[in-house]
């Protein structure tokens, strides 16, 4: 039996932080120090506190970028484990349909069948789950994985990936591993 992957897709397959700074720069005419946002929020940035409203607009999830690395390593993933798209969609109710589109996009090789939009991620059963924020992990009961984004840098008490190559290289590892059935 294959093992459960929950996979979040919020600034660990979608880079959010690209567009709020894109929308920074189109509003002050200046690129923000990446020191101004580390550790927290983009949206607590100074000048930039209303960008949390663009998560409510349609269409702000749909044309976001991919990670690099992260079409090949979550296809690489849909083949050795059982994979679940897992994102916290209920917050942003035009999220849902922009972010089902995105992946159908993005991800053509991941069923519908695989894809969760949830509200509280606490129901979530499985083996792993890739989480950007703790708040997801705490409430895991499998082994929770913190993606590195700029707002958990200080976040400690997880295994921590920092980028598709460790998470490939990560579940290599966990299938080496794996007793012979």
């Amino acid at each position: 039996m294959k093992k459960k992957i929950a996979l979040d897709m919020d600034e660990v397959i979608v880079n959010i932080y690209d567009r709020f700074i894109s929308l920074y720069v189109e509003q002050y005419n200046v690129v923000p120090n990446p020191e101004d946002y580390v550790g927290r929020k983009f949206y607590n940035v100074k000048g930039a506190e209303n960008f949390r409203n663009y998560l409510f607009e349609p269409g702000f999830f749909l044309d976001l970028p991919i990670f690099e690395g992260a079409a090949d390593v979550v296809e690489w993933l849909n083949t050795h484990f059982d994979l679940f798209i897992v994102t916290a969609a209920q917050e942003f109710p035009h999220s849902l349909i922009d972010k089902y589109h995105w992946l159908q996009k993005h991800l053509p090789f991941i069923s519908w069948k695989q894809f969760v939009f949830c509200g509280d991620k606490s129901i979530i059963k499985a083996d792993y789950m890739i989480d950007d924020h703790v708040h997801n992990l705490k409430t895991f009961d499998g082994l929770g994985l913190l993606f590195s984004a700029s707002h958990n840098i200080n976040e400690n008490g997880y295994i921590r990936l920092n980028n598709w190559n460790e998470v490939k290289l990560f579940f290599e590892k966990e299938l080496e591993n794996e007793p012979v059935r």
